[in-house]
């Protein structure tokens, strides 16, 4: 689709108009000349996304060329990172807020119009938190989209089998609930596990997950000085309490192996009984698993939440285009769509859910929670994912390892090692504090 180019900030102004993006209104005002945008993702399933809000602007911009290619999300990280050095990314990058930080510090993305840092930092289309995500040393710089929430996916049939009713309310109900819901053969083998623990994969996967586990706990995996600076945070009680969790099902209570199907796929298979993900699951059950009976429910304390934004990698006409495609894409119709269609939470305020909680209640422990509720993000700063990787590396071999298992200063001594490393990278980085 060619994105007409947005000749002057007054238009700019027109496109966001009351609470909801106008682009009908804009669209007479804009000229006529065609341009063409290029939109790099690392969610190959927001592709129908991406090319449905290009339809819904061909009435106004008749001439409009989009193309989105997307691929999985470490590569397409690499690709950004080749593409934006090299000068030859495309016009609109889809980044979370952790990624984006290491091309903000070294001035690599476009700043926004000031109409589209007002629409951002205006309360009544996002909350702070999503504003602080798409911002960098205090100014704007992308355009909040969708986020990545946690939740508890649990299989009804099998809890009731079990003589369980709704969610684990506590990590040691985690626990309870995994020993009743793993399903054995004559040896005791765990064929169905009760709870699936990510224990290999992505590294940064692993680290964001076991980061999640330990939130209920009380901790984080760093804690910030308040002055940009930070210090690695596992060797706590959260942390042993945490480890020890998963040593504990993966060699105690046994709910759980390294080599069992695990994540969306074991879920919708009936391979485990529960897991914790993210709110695109629903979707991918309704094409994969239609027949699955399950639900979801919230955490004990709070979830964390993956921001991505879309950002811009281009200069006049093109940053033109691509920041006007970029608002079309806040369109509460869009952005229902995209929670309908492909499962991803809009990071939007003010959206009425009705009708899709209606239909697909399983969205409802991702919008609807209690009032304590605590969100947490992974960190904005550049060695991140680094630092995921590495965590993840060194949890990986404490899974490997039976020894560990109910020994807690065996753990804290894993843990202590962690940190340690963790803190080398941070201090490297002159990020490390005090």
């Amino acid at each position: 689709m060619t994105l007409s180019k947005t000749t002057s900030p007054t238009i700019r102004r027109a496109l966001l108009l009351g609470s909801a993006v106008s682009v009908a209104y804009a669209a007479s005002a804009l000229s006529a000349w065609a341009q063409t945008i290029t939109v790099w993702s690392g969610y190959p399933e927001l592709v129908p996304f991406y090319q449905h809000v290009a339809e819904s602007m061909r009435e106004e911009f008749p001439d409009i060329t989009v193309e989105v290619n997307a691929i999985a999300l470490r590569e397409h990280e690499r690709r950004v990172a080749l593409g934006i050095t090299s000068g030859e990314s495309a016009e609109v990058l889809e980044l979370a807020t952790s990624i984006a930080a290491r091309y903000l510090e070294n001035g690599l993305l476009s700043t926004p119009p000031e109409d589209v840092q007002a629409f951002v930092g205006d309360t009544a289309n996002f909350g702070a938190f999503f504003a602080d995500a798409a911002s960098y040393d205090g100014t704007v710089y992308g355009v909040p989209l969708f986020r990545g929430q946690s939740a508890v996916y649990y299989n009804t049939d099998m809890l009731a089998a079990a003589g369980l009713e709704g969610p684990p309310a506590t990590m040691a109900e985690f626990d309870s609930y995994a020993e009743k819901l793993t399903q054995r053969d004559g040896s005791g083998n765990p064929t169905v596990s009760g709870w699936s623990l990510r224990l290999s994969g992505g590294g940064s996967g692993i680290t964001e997950k076991f980061a999640i586990n330990m939130f209920q706990h009380g901790g984080e995996m760093l804690a910030s000085s308040g002055d940009g600076m930070w210090k690695s945070s596992f060797a706590t009680d959260a942390g042993v309490a945490t480890l020890k969790q998963y040593l504990h099902n993966l060699f105690e209570t046994r709910t759980v192996t390294v080599e069992m199907p695990a994540d969306a796929e074991a879920f919708e298979r009936e391979q485990t009984a529960m897991f914790i993900r993210e709110s695109w699951v629903i979707g991918d059950i309704a094409s994969k698993a239609p027949d699955l009976n399950y639900d979801t429910g919230t955490l004990p304390r709070g979830s964390i939440v993956s921001s991505v934004q879309l950002y811009v990698a281009a200069e006049g006409e093109q940053a033109d285009a691509a920041w006007s495609y970029i608002l079309a894409t806040q369109e509460p119709e869009n952005l229902l769509w995209l929670l309908d269609n492909v499962g991803w939470l809009p990071n939007r305020a003010g959206l009425d859910y009705s009708e899709i909680i209606a239909a697909k209640p399983a969205f409802g422990a991702f919008v609807d929670y209690p009032e304590s509720y605590e969100f947490f993000t992974t960190p904005a700063i550049g060695p991140i994912d680094e630092v995921m990787t590495r965590v993840a590396a060194l949890l990986q071999e404490a899974f490997a390892n039976p020894s560990l298992a109910g020994d807690d200063a065996a753990i804290m001594g894993v843990l202590e090692n962690i940190d340690a490393e963790v803190n080398a990278i941070l201090s490297r980085e002159g990020l490390l504090a005090e």
